[in-house]
């Protein structure tokens, strides 16, 4: 009886894996850089710009800002991305923190967030879509603001990020683009973000790797505001998807100087090195490459492997923040303080040689 019983039930299909409804995932779905130069040089030519707007495209800052009065700017951004991880409750935890992190990466706090939601309704369940909604909520409530509205649409892939939104002083914005030959280079985050990402796709990352991914990815870059009161900081950006390589690009072309990565310094989160050895790295990897790697400079022996890391896309990356170097001890403690254990000095600044990045061994 039990057998016919069975029989009878409605059968309800296994939801796929939120990775596999995804042609690439995190901030390694970002268009290559070289190609998204040109979509910008083509769309936002001879548009007005009123002097209250800080911050425009033209450094590829990481949000735009807005002056409202001599005392707050707004800063306005939007991120979003198709899955990185398969649990729907962390997807939506990692975009959130992803998409917040432009704020603080102006100097800025965040104050409000609208929610950007596109699922396949007829592929995912109902449940699996909340808890999306619901890990994105999670962070917001950790950054003490709300998601007071948004869109939705159906779509092939499952997407999700927010509009965010908040307020800096406008002589404390922090812009990319602020580096002066000089100045040291300290970066908050440890890398690696895409190739444990690339390894759990192909479900061969374990679960200490995957609990690196998730505390590197969900931890607030809530360091901005405190770097941006300091006057020796001069410029300030997070690390996502164009790599370590192409936001530290972004800061030595923005500001006209040449940046220098000392490589051993960079931390690495667990396990990397070894799985990029064994292949584990996402194509955004050598689309990065391929779109500015004639501009960086690599020492002799640099391997493929290193090469992998340093072009890796990172989602909810750490700030890179580049200060003058009496500085440096005030912004080590203040990562410190808010729990940035891994922040390092990588490099430092100075005036402009052949190449806008160099690598040292």
């Amino acid at each position: 009886m039990n057998d016919l019983t069975d029989l009878f039930q409605p059968q309800v299909p296994a939801e796929p894996r939120l990775t596999s409804l995804s042609h690439g995932g995190g901030c390694g779905c970002k268009i290559a850089p070289g190609v998204l130069t040109d979509i910008l040089r083509s769309s936002m030519s001879g548009l007005p710009l009123p002097p209250e707007l800080l911050v425009g495209t033209e450094t590829s800052d990481d949000a735009a800002v807005y002056q409202l009065n001599a005392e707050q700017a707004l800063i306005a951004t939007t991120d979003f991305f198709m899955p990185i991880v398969d649990d729907p409750y962390d997807f939506g935890r990692i975009a959130a923190a992803n998409a917040l992190s432009d704020v603080y990466a102006m100097g800025g706090r965040p104050i409000m967030a609208l929610g950007l939601v596109g699922m396949p309704i007829k592929t995912l369940s109902m449940h699996t879509i909340n808890r999306i909604l619901e890990g994105g909520a999670s962070i917001c409530r950790e950054a003490g603001i709300p998601i007071a509205g948004g869109h939705t649409i159906d779509s092939v892939e499952p997407i999700y990020g927010l509009v965010a939104m908040g307020l800096v002083h406008p002589g404390q914005v922090k812009k990319n683009s602020g580096a002066q030959p000089g100045d040291v280079l300290i970066l908050g985050k440890p890398i690696g973000v895409g190739i444990l990402s690339a390894a759990l796709k192909k479900e061969q990352l374990a679960a200490d790797g995957y609990a690196a991914l998730m505390a590197a990815t969900t931890q607030l870059n809530v360091a901005g505001p405190e770097l941006a009161r300091l006057a020796d900081v001069h410029a300030l950006t997070d690390v996502t998807g164009f790599a370590l390589a192409g936001h530290t690009l972004e800061l030595a072309r923005g500001a006209g100087v040449t940046a220098r990565i000392a490589w051993p310094k960079v931390p690495l989160l667990p396990g990397v090195r070894e799985l990029a050895a064994r292949g584990l790295v996402t194509g955004a990897s050598h689309r990065n490459w391929d779109s500015y790697g004639a501009d960086v400079r690599l020492p002799e022996g640099f391997t493929p492997v290193d090469q992998a890391i340093l072009t890796d896309p990172q989602t909810s990356g750490g700030l890179l923040a580049a200060c003058a170097p009496a500085s440096v001890p005030n912004v080590l403690a203040i990562f410190a303080r808010l729990g940035f254990a891994a922040a390092a000095v990588i490099g430092d600044v100075v005036a402009r040689q052949d190449h806008a990045l160099v690598i040292e061994a």
